[in-house]
């Protein structure tokens, strides 16, 4: 059963996502050589807190952070901490909130310094490409199939992969509900009888990998990482569809 929000309660999201547009906003201003993953998660917290919100995900299931930090081959679930971020390195920053009830999540990947190779450039823009066109490709009426195959086919056309094991999902009131967003299509296309309609919200998130799709989690329960070492790029929006196709919630 796929919750649809009223426009009342989609407003409440985007308020939610306004803070998280400003906390991605504020890591763009601090993130550089040499500052802590630790420190990128304090500022994000203070910022929250000040907001009148929560952060989402300091606690669920768990999890020890308020954001996620992944650096480099890192796609998902980074723990921040004492690490200190290099130039060249390509670091994702997800972040979400919990305001007046309701969740917003958004992410995006940035590069660290001036010497950013071309192929971590080339996979961050062809990240922000993927969730644009998937983003366009909303609107009511749309099965949800052909949102997934338009990140899947960005993907491939640049010559990247998306990563399967981890998907994008429903958001409101829980940080995940139904349906899930994969960002990719095949016989067993877990959403295949999904068509959109107003009132639905979804955190579409592209995760593409330079190399193979295959990924693992790291001993710590959380860190999601390539199988090959190679880079992975991870972009996100919460939207809404809307009788007259989406709304970006969680952009400034």
């Amino acid at each position: 059963m796929i919750p649809l929000k009223a426009e009342r309660e989609i407003e409440v999201i985007r308020s939610g996502g306004r803070i998280v547009a400003e906390a991605l906003a504020l890591v763009g201003e601090q993130i550089r050589p040499g500052i802590s993953t630790r420190q990128l998660d304090t500022a994000v917290e203070e910022l929250i807190h000040s907001r009148g919100a929560v952060p989402a995900f300091k606690g669920y299931r768990g999890f020890p952070a308020n954001i996620c930090v992944s650096v480099n081959d890192e796609v998902v679930h980074g723990i921040p901490g004492e690490r200190q971020l290099l130039p060249g390195d390509v670091v994702s920053i997800d972040i979400g909130v919990c305001k007046d009830g309701f969740y917003a999540d958004a992410a995006w990947t940035f590069a660290v310094g001036g010497k950013v190779s071309r192929e971590a450039r080339r996979l961050i823009a062809v990240g922000r490409r993927a969730l644009q066109n998937a983003i366009e490709t909303v609107g009511p009426g749309v099965p949800l199939r052909r949102v997934s195959a338009s990140i899947q086919e960005t993907a491939k056309r640049y010559g990247f992969s998306v990563v399967r094991k981890f998907v994008g999902h429903g958001i409101g009131r829980e940080m995940h509900e139904e349906p899930q967003v994969p960002n990719f299509v095949d016989e067993d296309y877990p959403a295949k009888n999904v068509i959109l309609e107003p009132g639905v919200v979804l955190a579409i998130e592209p995760m593409l990998n330079c190399g193979t799709y295959e990924v693992y989690v790291e001993k710590n329960g959380w860190t999601v990482k390539t199988a090959d070492g190679r880079l992975s790029a991870h972009f996100e929006h919460t939207i809404a569809v809307t009788k007259d196709g989406c709304r970006i919630l969680t952009e400034p």
